[in-house]
């Protein structure tokens, strides 16, 4: 139960960073980048020794360690574009709410159960992703005096959705394949260097043709960050463990507390306002979330 609370409150933190970051105005990118080499840094500190090898190469999870290094620097970069621009209740229903992909992986892979509550929780779910992600008429990007087409702003949620839970899927696959007590920080190490070396090409390519200058502030941002970062990823792999054989029922449970625990912060913190139809895709999601967990 620890180890579900650190996931769903570090998690939680993640999304409304992202805010801070637009408040202050500090490059994702940069941050995103010192938060995945924080990662390492933690995960070293936390194992002792630098678990990565030379033989590491050789490892059958290497392959999927640099998918999922790719994956991270695409995807944090497309979670804090949505929260940013479309708030943090629309990032983080869309974020978890991916659950979908992995509860039907789960099904299919490894044989899970799935009853009438659990899919009609499914088509709830697609309900309250439109919904929520629904622009106003006419919305205008935050930072932005240009009206948006509307199909940007459900395009960019749904990216978000399918490739989060594409993560997720591949996480679960990958801890219940091939990681044990031994080799699960030595995993989680080498995917976030994989992530921190492939978003530091990126960044150092557009410091050279002149698209972005170093800010010192990343690097504070990027700390701030990483540590959670690391933690969230850890307690997830750990409670994917203890609760190996029901994944579809623990994934929604984990996933519905940072839906409300990150909603109702944001709505304190930043004074984010909705419309009604998107508080009822959160409500949906709620709905959603509950009846796949205990169907």
């Amino acid at each position: 139960m620890l180890f579900l609370i650190g996931s769903i409150i570090f998690t939680s933190y993640l999304t409304l960073s992202f805010k801070v970051l637009e408040r202050y105005r500090i490059n994702n990118l940069q941050a995103i980048v010192f938060n995945y080499f924080t990662c390492v840094a933690v995960g070293i500190l936390v194992d002792g020794k630098s678990p990565i090898k030379a033989d590491s190469l050789h490892e059958p999870w290497i392959s999927w360690s640099v998918v999922l290094g790719c994956l991270f620097v695409f995807m944090f970069n497309v979670v804090a574009f949505t929260t940013q621009k479309m708030g943090v209740a629309v990032a983080s229903v869309t974020n978890k709410l991916s659950l979908v992909i992995p509860f039907i992986f789960s099904i299919y892979l490894y044989n899970e159960s799935a009853g009438f509550l659990k899919i009609a929780g499914i088509v709830v779910a697609m309900l309250a992703v439109i919904f929520t992600c629904w622009p106003e008429k006419d919305h205008v990007l935050a930072g932005s005096h240009k009206k948006v087409n509307s199909f940007l702003l459900i395009g960019l949620p749904l990216v978000m959705f399918v490739g989060s839970g594409l993560m997720d899927t591949m996480i679960k696959y990958i801890e219940s394949s091939f990681l044990d007590e031994a080799n699960k920080n030595a995993f989680l190490i080498t995917t976030f260097l994989i992530a921190g070396s492939v978003g530091l090409f990126i960044l150092l390519s557009l410091m050279l043709i002149g698209k972005i200058k170093f800010d010192y502030r990343a690097v504070i941002a990027g700390v701030a960050i990483g540590i959670p970062n690391y933690v969230s990823i850890w307690c997830l792999v750990r409670v994917l463990r203890d609760y190996a054989g029901n994944s579809s029922t623990i994934m929604p449970i984990n996933n519905m507390g940072i839906v409300l625990f990150s909603t109702v912060l944001a709505f304190f913190l930043f004074k984010e306002r909705l419309t009604k139809l998107n508080w009822a895709g959160i409500i949906l999601s709620m709905i959603a979330i509950a009846v796949i967990a205990y169907g």
